[in-house]
């Protein structure tokens, strides 16, 4: 819902525009209030808008009291659409100082007032009155004015359907309209300001920079022109080396920058010059501005089925750019994660969008490239060592390194390294400088930061069950998704290019050489043969569950971790193993709002020196929901599925009713009243709301659209009344008992 002069949200996209006479209740924001016609009122000559208590500000200004008019209260019920004549900035500041009691430009359950308040109706010409009620009413009407005041209005008529709307349908709209608008960039000339900045920079100088590949000498050329276009942004334009080191990259961190992605030429209308425009992504959270790695996959999910196609699809041209200059889909673009990937979902992501465009010329061309990327990547990273266990053929998080991580906080490590700084007789900073650069040698150091990057790579940083051995882990996650490669890659092979695929020169990597035909067969025997060793070291028949598997103790692990469910998604279970699951596996995490990523027994006990790590339980996450659903309804658990959904969904809608909008990263599912407020390191993205929310989460909003698919339409309506799920199923049984008797 971003303001209409977003930096980094492409122009024109998604606002609808209707003729004068016909006006959308449910237009977007920038639709409903930069349109003049809609605001004047056609009731009659009385087109002065009040504020709920501006007429008694007056009153009480010359010492009298407001009439009382029985008739002018309008509380009966009306067939028309009623409509408020509001006046933006009195009724804001009447709104705030009685309803939002603990001054957080928020209004929700834990507010004090009393919860109502008095507009004037608009087909009264403001004559009558209305009590909007309610916490919810009440919260939409501060972020309606916060909107209204962004886009310049003084007064405005304003629909009371925006007021009480279905909540599951204002979420949905607020997802499609506004959302993905404000979690949605480009990185090119308009832009970089903004983008190249980096709030990670913990360097005494920060300054803007980016970092091109060799292999795109025109977007090096392209930024160098920008440099020297507008020296005032004093941006740093750097060409990448081609011989990406561990060495290399720790250097590069006195210097940390955004990492260049794709971008298409274009033709200035005017001048007819060509220049370069960035190809568009979508963020995690508002606060980014780099591309990331699966969160973009998740996020896609989410525009696929609100037709955000092309923004999809750019989603994998910007990957396949990553693959190609980068050699991996990347934690995210900038200069420090260059050694670090993401759990790889590219193929699954280039066959959704490949569906949606296959009736298009260049949808072909557009997978093939996408396929030949995900092979190089499958080759490269997670085929390769240091991640690939040779031994038991599986793929671990291992990504290469030195030193401490530079995106953390300065604090973040002080109690691992203040007692080797000790140790050395060395101030905290001095310590830490010496040891980056090797002149202090501490192994058991080097095995920690391992580790910590392996679970930053694995995308669930962080957790117990990751702690100092992720680098050491076959996790169940992992080779799910490879499994997933390997079966996309072969079908795909043999359902669309005929099985022969071959490989240029531009793709090739280890083996490979340029001419080099695949086929299916080798990725059928690739995908048999990752199965076995999964159902040897990782499927545990007694626990009916997966298991990562240490591979330095050769031993499975114990800690029964929520990524069992990715085996149903990848299809790697066979029915019998997918049947134990639901049977044993799944109600150790099922929980009130939907799955928790681990079991509290797994976890063990929290203390001030042991805290709660945000991957552990009792937090659950957008992905783990996803996955699952789509998992069980791959193998006819539909029911199952449908009931978790619910429950996430009901989880995430309530906490959107009862506190201002709010759509957060991820929530504590054991909790029935405050699920969005989590008590682990990082806090919570999206919690910070001053009126009205602008992105939501983007995992969290393909969520919450995706999860709609899976219900029934009985559970949708449900949904929008707020009805927990336990007193849905027992209305629902109730009915069923009705229905029955009535047939006997």
């Amino acid at each position: 819902m971003a303001a209409p002069t977003s930096p980094t949200a492409p122009a024109g996209r998604r606002h609808r525009t209707k003729p004068s006479d016909d006006f959308g209740v449910f237009d977007d924001a920038r639709t409903y209030y930069t349109s003049e016609e809609r605001h004047i009122n056609k009731a009659g000559p009385r087109t002065r808008t009040y504020s709920q208590n501006s007429l008694l500000k007056q009153l009480e200004r010359v010492g009298l009291k407001e009439p009382f008019r029985r008739g002018s209260h309008d509380v009966n019920a009306v067939t028309h659409n009623r409509r408020f004549l509001v006046d933006v900035d009195s009724t804001l500041e009447s709104l705030q100082e009685q309803e939002d009691t603990d001054q957080n430009m928020q209004i929700t359950i834990e507010d004090e007032g009393p919860k109502v308040l008095t507009l004037r109706t608009a087909r009264s010409a403001g004559y009558n009155r209305f009590d909007v009620r309610g916490t919810y009413m009440l919260s939409n009407l501060l972020q309606e004015l916060v909107l209204a005041k962004e886009y310049g209005r003084k007064q405005i008529v304003l629909d009371e359907a925006r007021l009480n709307e279905n909540p599951v349908n204002r979420l949905c709209r607020l997802i499609r309209d506004h959302f993905w608008e404000g979690l949605t960039r480009r990185i090119d000339a308009s832009t970089i300001e903004i983008c190249a900045q980096d709030p990670k920079d913990w360097t005494a100088n920060p300054r803007p920079r980016i970092y091109v590949p060799p292999g795109a000498p025109e977007q090096y050329e392209f930024y160098k022109q920008v440099a020297k276009d507008r020296p005032e942004l004093d941006l740093d334009v750097q060409l990448l080396s081609e011989n990406i080191t561990p060495h290399y990259v720790r250097d590069l961190n006195s210097k940390p920058g955004l990492l260049a992605v794709a971008m298409e030429k274009v033709k200035d209308k005017e001048t007819g010059k060509e220049s370069l425009k960035g190809v568009p992504f979508i963020v995690p959270g508002g606060r980014f501005n780099e591309l990331y790695g699966w969160d973009s996959y998740m996020g896609a999910l989410g525009l696929l089925i609100h037709d955000e196609v092309e923004l999809a699809k750019s989603i994998v041209i910007n990957f396949c750019f990553c693959i190609q200059h980068y050699g991996k889909i990347l934690n995210a673009t900038r200069s420090y994660y260059l050694l670090r990937s993401q759990p790889p979902f590219l193929t699954d992501l280039a066959l959704r969008v490949y569906e949606k465009i296959k009736h298009e010329p260049d949808a072909k061309d557009f997978l093939r490239k996408a396929l030949l990327a995900a092979i190089k990547e499958y080759h490269s990273v997670w085929m390769a060592e240091p991640r690939l266990d040779p031994v038991t053929g599986l793929s671990r998080y291992r990504p290469e390194g030195l030193g401490v991580p530079p995106e953390t906080e300065a604090n973040h490590f002080v109690h691992i390294l203040t007692p080797y700084a000790e140790k050395h007789g060395m101030e905290f900073d001095e310590f830490v400088q010496a040891y980056n650069e090797e002149k202090v040698k501490e192994p058991e150091l080097d095995e920690y930061f391992l580790h910590d990057r392996a679970v930053r790579e694995s995308g669930h940083d962080t957790s117990y069950r990751l702690e100092k051995v992720c680098a050491n882990l076959a996790t169940i996650d992992l080779n799910s998704l490879l499994f997933k490669y390997e079966m996309d890659i072969g079908r795909t092979i043999r359902n669309v290019f005929d099985d022969k695929l071959i490989i240029p020169e531009e793709f090739c990597v280890g083996s490979l050489k340029p001419g080099t035909v695949e086929t299916s067969a080798i990725w059928d025997r690739r995908a048999k043969r990752r199965k076995l060793a999964m159902d040897r070291y990782l499927w545990n028949e007694a626990e009916g569950m997966y298991f990562d598997y240490d591979t330095v103790k050769k031993e499975q692990c114990v800690y029964e971790t929520c990524t069992t469910f990715w085996a149903l998604w990848a299809g790697v279970a066979t029915p019998k193993q997918a049947a134990l699951m639901v049977q044993k596996g799944l109600p150790k995490f099922e929980a009130l709002g939907g799955l928790v990523s681990g079991t509290e027994e797994s976890r063990g006990e929290i203390s001030l020196d042991r805290p709660n790590r945000q991957w552990d339980y009792p937090y659950g996450w957008a992905p783990q929901q996803i996955l699952a659903w789509t998992g069980l309804v791959r193998y006819s658990f539909v029911e199952d599925a449908e009931r978790l959904a619910y429950k996430w969904l009901f989880m995430v809608t309530k906490a959107f009713v009862d506190y201002n909008g709010v759509v957060v990263e991820k929530y504590d599912v054991t909790q029935p009243v405050d699920p969005h407020r989590v008590d682990a390191e990082y806090g919570n993205q999206g919690l910070d709301i001053k009126g009205v929310a602008k992105e939501g989460f983007a995992w969290v909003n393909a969520s919450y659209i995706y999860g709609l698919q899976i219900l029934n339409g009985h559970m949708r309506r449900a949904l929008g009344t707020l009805t927990p799920y336990d007193t849905f199923v027992k209305a629902v049984e109730q009915m069923q008992e009705r229905d029955l008797a009535e047939l006997e």
